[in-house]
């Protein structure tokens, strides 16, 4: 079960994004957040956040038009920029 959950449905690209990030940055290292969204494009954009972020993107779904995404804190900022 996550630690806490973050209802972003309706919102388009890039809210569902800095609402997430402003949460995780608020959770201790380690701890869970579910995200719901409903922009198609947030499947694409978790997983590039994740990559981009080093927040594990552990769980990813979809039922009835909601993309549900479970996120683990890394304690950290951003990782390696080249």
């Amino acid at each position: 079960m996550p630690d806490k959950t973050l209802n972003v449905k309706g919102l388009l690209c890039p809210l569902p994004i800095l609402k997430a990030k402003k949460v995780l940055s608020e959770l201790p290292k380690g701890a869970t957040l579910e995200v719901l969204a409903t922009d198609p494009a947030a499947v694409r954009d978790f997983a590039a956040f994740s990559a981009a972020t080093g927040n594990a993107l552990i769980e990813h779904s979809e039922s009835d038009g909601v993309y549900r995404f479970v996120l683990q804190h890394s304690g950290g900022g951003r990782r390696g920029s080249s």
